[in-house]
């Protein structure tokens, strides 16, 4: 039987990572960290380990060549063994965009952004899985910025990066913290949904509470207003009932005030496990000089995404659209 690429590289850093887990005891999601970064270095970076250890994970490393194999595979095999950590050390915070998702967002990004380089910020980066999705599936030049408050996400983002050597820019703080970056042309974001525990700094924000603990999804849009340019875009992965919320009137005003909505694209339900948790792709681009809102707005109930022959019917309706909006 013949193993993927994926496969294969899934085994070496699964069977690495408990190695390293079981000798340093660690998590797995930190062993895997670890065992990333010993392949990316060509060396075994923990001094403390047995010789019986080190003989036997310089055994497994020298199977794997990493410039055999494309980003995509490096990317997919990581993202299973990531995803494998989480189900065994389940946290709320340790979510992944689904590869559908992603594909799907580096596929807007490809069209709505005309330039051939560009600034990408993703403020909410995690494990970096949607943003490695869209450099390696985005046929541009791009400076990707990541942030990231989680210690290990960021750590599995910076050798995700590392290993598939895209030379992304990451920041280990609190994204609604002052962000010392340059502005961005666009931003993608899968955003935390949830209350911001920090009222002194949610209120430098316009879309601060009124009362009690603000939404850190809606601050996360306006940080990430703030830092794009006139006339970039913004691509937010965000909740069905964002504006059926309690403190939806206030977003839209601000959304009114700074953005022109592009598009909204509701994912099938059938991607989520609960209808309460289901979301969509929402699009949207900061005012400007030149801006100019679309003679309507791309709208789209997406069919299940294995569906291919009802996906391609609405791909075509989307490339319609473009034509007639973008030019």
């Amino acid at each position: 039987m013949n193993i993927s690429s994926t496969e294969k590289l899934f085994t070496i850093f699964n069977e690495t990572a408990l190695v390293l887990q079981e000798e340093l005891d660690c998590s797995f999601l930190e062993a895997l960290a670890e065992t990333g970064e010993n392949l990316f270095q060509a060396s075994i970076l923990q001094e403390e380990l047995s010789e019986l250890t080190l003989k036997r994970l310089k055994k497994q490393y020298e199977e794997i060549d990493l410039e055999k194999y494309s980003n995509e595979d490096i990317r997919k095999a990581f993202q299973l063994v990531i995803l494998k950590g989480m189900k065994e050390n389940v946290q709320p915070n340790h979510q992944m965009t689904p590869d559908s998702v992603g594909m799907l967002i580096a596929y807007l990004v490809e069209r709505f952004i005309k330039i051939p380089s560009f600034r990408l910020l993703d403020p909410a980066v995690g494990t970096g899985n949607l943003l490695m999705t869209i450099l390696n599936h985005v046929h541009k030049e791009i400076a990707a910025v990541g942030v990231e408050i989680d210690d290990l996400l960021i750590k599995l983002a910076y050798v995700n990066a590392n290993l598939q050597e895209h030379p992304v820019q990451f920041f280990n703080q609190d994204s609604l913290e002052p962000l010392f970056i340059e502005s961005v042309d666009a931003v993608v974001a899968d955003l935390p949904i949830g209350f911001y525990p920090n009222d002194i700094r949610a209120a430098d924000y316009q879309l601060k509470a009124k009362e009690g603990h603000s939404y850190s999804h809606h601050l996360f849009i306006e940080q990430s207003v703030r830092h794009t340019k006139p006339g970039g875009y913004l691509f937010f992965l965000i909740p069905n009932g964002l504006f059926e919320s309690p403190q939806a009137g206030q977003l839209h005003e601000f959304l009114k005030e700074e953005v022109i909505i592009q598009g909204l694209m509701q994912l099938p339900n059938s991607m989520f496990r609960d209808k309460n948790d289901a979301k969509s792709i929402l699009v949207v681009q900061k005012k400007g000089e030149e801006v100019k809102p679309p003679k309507q707005a791309l709208l789209v109930n997406l069919p299940s995404l294995s569906n291919r022959q009802e996906m391609d019917k609405i791909l075509v309706n989307i490339e319609k659209w473009f034509q007639e909006n973008k030019g």
